[in-house]
């Protein structure tokens, strides 16, 4: 996940450009290369050996469509709901929430919250529904009453967009990220990533991805737990007396429990809590996770599985965030003194790091940094198996060749289309190492609330919803949601140089998403050809179905 959690800009902004980097993805910034960290190199090549090893296992599994897109549908709901969780918890959110509560104390947790709260949304909107109308892609929803190549070539299309962003993201991110942690070349780390993630989705499919997102997930609230016990253990499991050193040490004091410092425009506020919330609900390589349980009931489970995980992963990095302040902040060695103040060496997003060697020591430090790195891994897994299901569910089988191909077929184009998906994304981490990748997965958020959401919900809820409708409106929001970033601050201003913006907010979902609704609506009330009547009929099949669960996929026999 976030993945779609969040990125953070470069190390010497992020405090002045906090609620933009970190909503847009997996951005570290310009990184200093460190000395080589041997404990974590270790225990990163310790955690690939395993997980290489679950993927020849899953390899011998997956034999079908179902087993390559789906994994068979044998997933429990508690496995679903970690390994969602494995999605939903990336490095940059682990790392970059935990900054910002560093750096801004209680107004940090906008972001943990926002996050969040999309979760109720899909558990009583979403999880049950889609996982009885569809298969493997969100697209078998919205083409359940619709016509399939128009409808499934406009979620292709965005399903691709959310995900070759992330996936940009995503690798700038591991290769900072690793040049930071490990002392390793970013060229070197954006190569082990994209060669790895080629593996895992190529030869494993769902399987392999799911049990890599478990591992990964495990590993995070594992480390994360100890660390936040370490810090409660160092203010005798009091709340009160760990904010009441914070405030004393930090240059903020009182104020820092205090809202309204990251965030103050309110229509950026809502703007953002909107794309947070609903985006979640849209993003591709979350829907797919529905369709690995066997039934709605376990697709329900799942969400509720996930939001337990998240919710306390989430207020582990609040912890965090303060335990840095109070035993990292104070301690010279982790400090850079030629920047002095709260800056950290290395930069301030290497808070949740140096509090793990505050806790544990080296070796500790190594486990964290490794799980740190395996964390992006994850995700660009699942973002690559979402990306390649687009390619060869959606575009290839049903839009190119009319359904009128076999699964084998369809599996090796997804194979081949996850290779191209991994060189495609290791090339654009190479090109955009030097650039501020921030906006990234602020779009995408941007996209799934503004272009998949509207037509996903609208299918499944509204009975006039036409095709015509759905592609139009669902189009306009894909392409308003992308120009509006572009010539939002954080692109047209710190990207192309220019001095003022065209648009004058940091996030476009408050308008984007709004227009979407709107013009879905507008084109399918005045939609009167035969086509539509016959779209409209068919929801009250569609809705027995989705509510009852009769004629639904069910789990593949093995």
């Amino acid at each position: 996940m976030t993945a779609l959690a969040g990125a953070l800009a470069a190390f010497g902004t992020l405090l002045a450009t906090g609620t933009a980097a970190l909503a847009a993805g997996a951005d570290l910034g310009q990184a200093a290369q460190q000395a080589t960290n041997w404990h974590a190199i270790v225990m990163f090549v310790i955690f690939v050996a395993g997980t290489l090893g679950i993927t020849y296992w899953a390899a011998k599994r997956t034999k079908t469509a179902a087993d390559f897109y789906a994994a068979g549908g044998g997933i429990t709901g508690f496995q679903n709901g970690l390994a969602i969780a494995g999605d939903y918890m990336s490095a940059a959110s682990f790392l970059g929430i935990s900054a910002l509560v560093y750096g801004s104390g209680y107004d940090g947790l906008i972001f943990s919250v926002g996050w969040l709260v999309g979760w109720p949304i899909i558990l009583f909107l979403i999880a049950e529904r889609l996982r009885n109308l569809g298969k493997y892609t969100f697209a078998d929803v919205a083409t359940y009453r619709l016509s399939r190549t128009p409808v499934r070539s406009f979620a292709a299309t965005g399903a691709l967009v959310v995900v070759i962003f992330y996936l940009i993201g995503q690798m700038v991110g591991a290769g900072q990220l690793i040049k930071l942690l490990f002392g390793m070349e970013y060229i070197y780390a954006v190569i082990i990533v994209g060669a790895l993630m080629m593996i895992y989705v190529t030869f494993g499919g769902m399987v392999a991805t799911t049990w890599v997102q478990i591992i990964k997930a495990a590993l995070l609230l594992s480390g994360a737990t100890v660390i936040a016990f370490g810090v409660m253990f160092q203010f005798n499991f009091s709340f009160e007396q760990l904010f009441a050193r914070a405030i004393e040490v930090h240059p903020k004091h009182q104020a820092i429990m205090s809202p309204g410092t990251l965030v103050s425009n309110p229509i950026d506020a809502v703007s953002l809590g909107m794309a947070q919330m609903f985006g979640t609900a849209g993003l591709p390589h979350i829907l797919m996770r529905f369709f690995t349980v066997p039934d709605a009931r376990e697709a329900r489970k799942s969400v509720f599985y996930a939001t337990g995980f998240i919710g306390y992963f989430y207020i582990l990095t609040f912890i965090i965030g303060f335990g840095a302040i109070c035993l990292v902040a104070t301690n010279p060695a982790y400090l850079d003194i030629v920047k002095g103040g709260l800056n950290l060496r290395g930069g301030n997003n290497m808070a949740a790091i140096h509090l793990s060697h505050a806790i544990g020591g080296d070796l500790f430090l190594g486990f964290i940094s490794a799980v740190a790195f395996a964390t992006i891994l994850a995700v660009v897994s699942g973002l690559t198996l979402a990306g390649a299901s687009a390619i060869s569910h959606d575009l290839y089988a049903s839009v190119f060749m009319h359904g009128k191909t076999t699964e084998g077929k369809e599996v090796t184009v997804s194979r081949y289309a996850s290779l191209g998906l991994g060189v495609i994304a290791v090339l654009l981490g190479i090109v955009f190492e030097k650039q501020n990748v921030a906006f990234i997965v602020a779009l995408t958020f941007s996209v799934a609330a503004s272009a998949n959401f509207p037509v996903l919900v609208l299918s499944m809820f509204w009975s006039g919803l036409t095709t015509r409708g759905a592609v139009i409106g669902g189009a306009i929001g894909l392409v308003s949601s992308v120009v509006l970033v572009v010539l939002s601050k954080t692109v047209w201003v710190q990207s192309f140089g220019y001095a003022e913006p065209i648009f004058p907010f940091a996030y476009p979902a408050i308008f984007s998403m709004p227009a979407a609704f709107f013009f879905t609506w507008l084109f399918s009330v005045l939609d009167n050809s035969p086509r539509a009547a016959k779209e409209r009929a068919a929801f009250e099949a569609q809705s027995i179905r989705s509510e009852t669960g009769l004629g639904a996929e069910g789990a593949a026999a093995h």
